[in-house]
């Protein structure tokens, strides 16, 4: 059998690369190394950890706001086996959905551990062995949890996202190693159902990557869910016992002080690593960078001629969005048609409560490249709709040229962001400056509002609500 292209990995990278090429008329193959399609996202990934959030999100509104709202519960618990299994659910029937489009575009599916032979030919290694010849490939086998050795990961009391996802008791405390979305995400999950949150980050605040304000947002809002941050501070020495796990953390600014924990779980979130194991690449002359990734050119072809990577085997941030966008281009450019992709603007989501959404420039970024410009806040406070739901933490931060007054970053912490970054997005696609979006009409009352008020702060100082 003879494939025109064959995707290796079924992440949203993957799957989507392998639609949109069986619909430009490419007889196509998808080959996944476990059970179920998906990758990490959609199992272990974005999908579970939303389903767990919202869960705890409704659990926590409960306990705290719904006497405010004048809803009265008795005898309130969780029933996390409840919460897992309605978890599962959710990634069963996305895990189906994918089957069902897979056989709608008529794609081939291989399960079993995909590596080249060659560049045209791909061993495909389950309880069979099976090889397919190919005339292109595109790698989409995304990504692994970094986990250092001497942090004694057992799964057990020393887990990753992965384990965090299935835990069928609420603990009663947790130590988080990484203040990045990962971290952040689980730990509000777990915060909210009760369990004594610690979070220790190496970098001197939380969502380094992200604008400042952001952070400072952010870290306000779960301070108030309870979670306890630990800055600048390095681990050193991270021992599980049967029931327990003790960690140690060490002050970058005073090397005699230390902070020490004796928690039921130690959850390591700092960072994910390409996952290009045994895939065989060497077989096809392709050398990995000093951070584990594939080279590719501005057409995402890998050197060697007819292989693409996608997704966070190769340069960028590690976002499924991202992986999708890839696909799509890449499946594009091998129809001989011409895609682009604005890596600029790509959007980035914190799913906490407020949520945290950012797109293009941050102020610091600004400031590093000498670019001129102005910028304009506004607080979710001041938001009819906010006060009517309660969200009333966070704001919208926008960055416009000074000369040009052309949007040049948008930054939001608060409900709903994540929706909201869409509209940033599309307009900055487009070039606007903050007077256009000043000038959309926004309905009312929303909280998209803040974005037209903090693009009116920009233009001239003159939002109306604040």
């Amino acid at each position: 059998m003879t494939y025109d292209v064959t995707v290796i990995g079924s992440g949203p990278g993957g799957y989507v690369a392998a639609i949109r090429c069986a619909q430009l008329g490419m007889k196509t193959a998808l080959i996944e190394r476990y059970a179920v399609l998906g990758g990490t996202c959609l199992n272990v990934g974005c999908i579970p950890s939303k389903a767990l959030l919202d869960s705890s999100e409704h659990y926590h509104n409960a306990e705290k706001t719904f006497k405010t709202h004048g809803i009265n519960i008795k005898d309130l618990k969780v029933d996390m086996p409840q919460m897992i299994k309605r978890k599962k659910e959710v990634v069963l029937e996305n895990n189906k959905g994918i089957e069902f489009l897979m056989k709608k575009n008529k794609i081939d599916v291989f399960h079993g551990h995909g590596s080249f032979v060659n560049k045209n030919r791909i061993r495909i290694t389950a309880q069979e062995v099976v090889e397919i010849d190919t005339e292109r490939v595109i790698i989409a086998t995304g990504s692994k949890p970094i986990v250092p050795a001497a942090f004694n990961y057992d799964k057990q009391r020393v887990i990753t996202s992965t384990e965090a996802l299935n835990l069928e008791k609420v603990p009663g405390s947790i130590v988080i190693i990484g203040g990045g979305v990962i971290g952040l995400e689980l730990g509000s999950v777990y915060a909210r159902l009760g369990t004594e949150v610690h979070v220790v980050e190496f970098m001197d605040r939380i969502i380094a990557g992200m604008d400042a304000d952001c952070s400072r947002e952010l870290q306000k809002s779960l301070k108030g869910l309870g979670m306890q941050f630990h800055l600048r501070h390095a681990v050193t020495e991270v021992t599980p016992s049967k029931t327990k796990v003790k960690v140690v953390a060490k002050s970058r600014d005073d090397e005699s002080k230390t902070l020490s924990w004796n928690v039921d779980y130690c959850l390591v979130a700092i960072g994910r690593r390409p996952y290009t194991d045994n895939l065989g690449l060497e077989n096809i002359g392709i050398t990995l960078d000093e951070k584990g990734r594939i080279p590719v050119d501005q057409h995402l072809q890998t050197s060697a001629p007819g292989v693409y990577a996608i997704g966070d085997v190769i340069q960028g941030a590690m976002l499924a969005h991202k992986a999708e966008e890839e696909g799509v281009f890449v499946a594009e450019t091998m129809a001989g048609q011409k895609p682009h992709i604005h890596y600029n603007l790509i959007p980035g989501v914190v799913y906490t409560w407020p949520e945290v959404a950012s797109v293009g420039y941050t102020e610091e970024q600004l400031k590093e490249m000498g670019t001129p410009y102005k910028p304009g806040k506004f607080p979710f406070r001041a938001l009819g709709r906010a006060r009517a739901s309660m969200d009333l933490d966070g704001m919208v931060k926008v960055l416009a040229h000074k000369e040009t007054d052309e949007i040049l970053g948008v930054h939001i912490v608060g409900a709903r962001a994540a929706d909201m970054i869409a509209e940033a997005v599309a307009l900055m696609e487009f070039r606007a400056s903050a007077e256009d979006a000043a000038r959309m009409s926004h309905a009312h009352p929303t909280y998209t509002e803040a974005f037209k008020e903090a693009c009116l702060a920009a233009t001239a100082n003159r939002p109306i609500h604040v």
